[in-house]
């Protein structure tokens, strides 16, 4: 009887063993291209997959300029299966060559209209703002004799030559929502004139918008020109920067998330953008951003404003979207001979 009863278990453990193997042959590897910082990715990847064990996420993660021209070199065979954390700029763009699939996630309710596409059944969602911020090391200021900073145009001023470093808007979103806003609120004429003489005192354009912020609060350079996440992140740290949001207005832009249209993955893309639009996720968003999609979850960050959310220029994404090869080439034209070489 013994032996009855352990072969009967044997046989069943080995049952329960063959039901097993399929549910882990069938784990979804679902691939999504993404502008997010690093250190964002894991604490958002450990929440979904919390919940989501059977699916997997393969990322891949490069500035906002890099991702969006590698998702329009690939869109007639798309790669993606979700784009995640990247502007609605360029959503805007990637919807109107009809490379995303709509959807309404679960959560759409509670979303900001303001912070989402404003179809019904919406191309993209936002997760929240992300917006301009100068870092300025006060040691080497100070060692150097340069002038307080309050407005964009004291960048302009003679002390600050070879002094700044700011990204790239061919590589990076903060790069572009800056020169968008340049654009918007000194129109277009004045625009390029600020950013003419803003070039004679700029030492080099980085390929990312955190980088500016790193490096001054190194030492590298006394001002660098970046985005609020990387700025309260830098000087949490320690870095002896001051954290400047100039009087005219700031720049910004929406992370944001969307379904590759043609998916072969279409339902564990839809459990990631359920996922995405969640009050869970919009309260590891509040982290690191002031402003969340769904509105009155972000939390106080130290080094930013309470008032930041006023401090925002007007912003139009389709202007942004409609205008941005056209920006982006005149850019190039004029100021590429400073850019950083592209990193691998």
């Amino acid at each position: 009887m013994k032996r009855k009863a352990f072969v009967c278990t044997l046989l069943a453990g080995i049952a329960a063993a063959a039901l097993a193997l399929p549910a882990h042959a069938q784990r979804t590897v679902l691939n999504v291209y993404t502008a997010l910082e690093s250190d964002q990715l894991r604490a958002y990847q450990e929440a979904f997959n919390a919940r989501h064990p059977d699916i997997e996420i393969r990322w891949t993660r490069a500035s906002t300029g890099v991702i969006t021209a590698r998702l329009l070199a690939e869109r007639a065979q798309p790669v993606a299966d979700v784009i995640l954390g990247v502007a609605a700029s360029s959503m805007v763009v990637f919807d109107r060559e009809g490379m995303l699939h709509p959807y309404a996630p679960a959560n759409l309710a509670a979303i900001n209209p303001r912070f989402r596409d404003t179809d019904a059944t919406p191309s993209w969602v936002g997760m929240n703002v992300w917006g301009a911020a100068i870092c300025y090391n006060t040691v080497e200021a100070a060692r150097l004799g340069l002038p307080r900073i309050e407005s964009w145009r004291d960048l302009l001023r003679p002390e600050f030559r070879g002094r700044i470093v700011m990204p790239n808007p061919n590589t990076s979103g903060t790069g572009f929502l800056n020169v968008s806003a340049w654009l918007q609120m000194f129109g277009e004429r004045g625009g390029w004139e600020f950013m003419d003489r803003l070039h004679d005192n700029v030492a080099m354009y980085t390929t990312g918008g955190s980088r500016p912020c790193t490096m001054a609060g190194a030492g590298e350079f006394p001002v660098g020109i970046s985005f609020d996440f990387r700025a309260n992140n830098v000087r949490e740290r320690g870095a002896p920067i001051e954290v400047i949001f100039p009087r005219e207005g700031l720049g910004w832009d929406l992370e944001s998330f969307a379904i590759v249209r043609g998916t072969p993955r279409l339902e564990a893309a839809q459990r990631l953008a359920d996922w995405a639009s969640s009050r869970e996720a919009n309260e590891l968003y509040a982290r690191n951003f002031v402003i969340t999609a769904i509105p009155g979850i972000a939390t106080r960050l130290r080094y930013i404003p309470e008032d930041f959310e006023q401090r925002l220029v007007r912003n139009d994404f389709t202007w942004m979207a409609q205008h941005r090869d056209t920006v982006l080439a005149e850019w190039q034209r004029r100021f590429s001979a400073k850019a950083e070489p592209a990193r691998n």
